[in-house]
């Protein structure tokens, strides 16, 4: 068995062990220690002895370098060293303003506390749908006495007798629940406030600064116009605008068809920076099937606003289209069709436009009321005359809007709503167009144009319009080159 001597710790131990191994390594170590004790200094006065042209290019540069230094920075921090030894120095002795005494310091500070114990402790209502001022004032804890006296303290009581969902009052009410202030917005530039005292109503306006920007859209009709709007960056509001703008050339029920665009120009109203609601459609245009339509908005100096064609002639007509928002047409102008009621085939003398009961139906164009009733297969009936001889008839309704017979009626005014009176499977406006008491297709019947503007007018209309045409065939050409 051989033994295993342990591993050797240090030289001195393998010296000891191995005789010739000790006398070579003791002249090494002698060698290795000796040169541990040379220093730094005798080290740099040996070098330059075995430096080369490098080093002696190095070391030059370094001795420039650390003379520049010794040059520049005392000459740059005396060309930046402010000398203010010579400067002249005044001293000026400011009085300064007495302090108030405590009482009266004690008294300014109460006013100002009383001023803001009078802020309004306001309690903000936002009208929801459905709701009246009535029902706003009972919600506050206000007696009627309260809203009446609102209304009388108002000489145009409109905006407090039309309110609209999303319209904001302020009410402040004292802690015995009497009306001390009510603020609200008479218009969007107006803002009403009325503080109530006992024997008198105070009122003031504030005025409220509003901006209009102009922005522009292009859109295309792949599934429907409102969807086609919305792509857009259009709010329906505005679309339906766009819609309302071109509603006596195109039937957007049933002449729209894909492919189908538009361009427009549009403001939005805003106020304090923030978007207040959509404003109007300055200029547009609209292909439709292949033909182009053109409506730009111009006032004229009779102080009416309506759209115009690029020729400066009114895009409405003395007739609306259809007067009613339907959802299909269920039943031509023909001169033969079974009756569905009946069973035998009678003429169909007009248009049946299909549409969910209580849907508003309005005037096609201004006309007198001659006939309000009943009628045999009608039900609900009412006849227009419009211009001496022009009569439109409206059948079915389920009931009557406001008016009388003989009173006049504008374009557009809502006459009826419409039902399934009479001789009807289901609700529906029968809608019938004469002229000189002959039936007339409405769907196809020329309607008579308006008259153009005046010579003096168009000059005006034609220097605004030229600058809204140019921008819109900009943007056309801006989308058609992106299709591209």
């Amino acid at each position: 068995m051989s033994e295993t001597n342990p591993p050797p710790q240090h030289a001195n131990h393998i010296a000891s062990q191995n005789p010739v191994r000790r006398q070579a390594i003791t002249p090494q170590l002698k060698r290795s220690l000796r040169n541990q004790t040379w220093t730094f200094i005798r080290k740099v006065a040996t070098a330059p002895e075995s430096w080369g042209r490098e080093h002696w290019i190095l070391g030059g540069s370094a001795v420039l370098l650390t003379v520049l230094v010794g040059v520049i920075m005392p000459t740059f921090a005396s060309a930046t060293r402010s000398d203010t030894a010579g400067a002249a120095l005044t001293t000026l002795q400011l009085p300064l303003p007495p302090l108030p005494a405590s009482a009266s310091a004690e008294a300014a500070i109460a006013s100002l506390a009383a001023d803001a114990g009078n802020e309004p402790d306001w309690k903000i209502a936002i009208v929801k749908t459905g709701q009246s001022l009535s029902d706003i004032f009972r919600e506050q804890g206000l007696a009627p006495s309260d809203l009446q006296r609102t209304l009388d303290t108002q000489a145009d009581a409109t905006a407090l007798r039309q309110i609209r969902p999303g319209d904001e009052f302020a009410f402040d009410i004292d802690s015995s629940g009497t009306l001390r202030t009510l603020r609200f917005d008479r218009n969007d530039a107006a803002r009403v406030t009325l503080d109530f005292a006992a024997d008198k109503v105070t009122e003031s306006i504030q005025d409220r600064a509003l901006e209009r920007r102009v922005e522009v859209a292009h859109g295309v009709i792949n599934s429907s116009l409102f969807e086609a709007g919305d792509q857009a960056g259009m709010s329906d509001l505005m679309t339906l605008r766009l819609a309302n703008a071109f509603g006596y050339d195109i039937d957007f029920a049933q002449d729209l068809r894909v492919g189908d665009s538009f361009s427009v120009i549009y403001d939005q109203v805003y106020r304090d920076g923030e978007r207040l609601h959509g404003g109007d459609i300055i200029a547009a245009t609209f292909v439709n099937q292949g033909k182009r339509f053109t409506a730009i908005r111009f006032t004229d100096a009779k102080g009416e606003t309506l759209y115009y064609t690029e020729d400066g002639r009114p895009l409405r007509k003395a007739f609306l289209r259809t007067p009613v928002e339907f959802t299909r047409i269920s039943s031509k102008f023909t001169v033969g069709r079974m009756h569905p009621i009946l069973g035998k085939m009678r003429a169909h003398r007009g248009v049946d436009y299909a549409a969910p009961s209580g849907t508003p139906i309005r005037a096609a164009g201004a006309g007198k009321i001659v006939f309000r009733g009943k009628q045999n297969g009608y039900g609900n009936v009412v006849i227009l005359q419009h211009q001496g001889k022009f009569t439109t008839l409206y059948g079915h309704m389920s009931r009557f809007a406001a008016g009388k017979l003989g009173q006049h009626v504008s374009q557009g005014q809502v006459i009826g709503y419409v039902g399934m009176t009479g001789l009807a499977t289901g609700p529906h406006l029968h809608y019938e167009f004469r002229i000189n008491g002959m039936h007339r297709d409405p769907l196809t019947v020329t309607l008579p144009k308006e008259e153009p503007l005046p010579a003096s007018e168009l000059a005006r209309f034609n220097k605004g319009s030229g600058v809204l045409l140019a921008r819109l065939k900009m943007v056309e050409a801006v989308h058609l080159a992106r299709q591209d």
